[in-house]
């Protein structure tokens, strides 16, 4: 789930840990956390939007900061 605007997030009653990526207005990672556990508050002040992905993504894809994400909408075209 991508959220805009936010600098912070928490993972009060969640029930599985999750992987935070915080992003500035450009897409540029500023922060990643990764597998945060429940009843956690995780902040980045100069953070425009936070990507909340499954834990164990950013290892997956070897995300850090200084990179920059491409972000596209999904296709609107429906294939048969």
């Amino acid at each position: 789930m991508w959220i805009v605007p936010c600098e912070a997030v928490h993972t009060f009653f969640m029930q599985f840990p999750i992987d935070l990526v915080y992003l500035d207005r450009r897409h540029r990672v500023k922060k990643v956390r990764s597998a945060v556990s429940a009843w956690r508050i995780s902040a980045c002040l100069s953070a425009h939007s936070v990507l909340e992905l499954p834990a164990g993504t950013i290892q997956e894809t070897s995300t850090q900061r200084g990179d920059l994400l491409e972000i596209q909408r999904p296709s609107s075209r429906t294939e048969v």
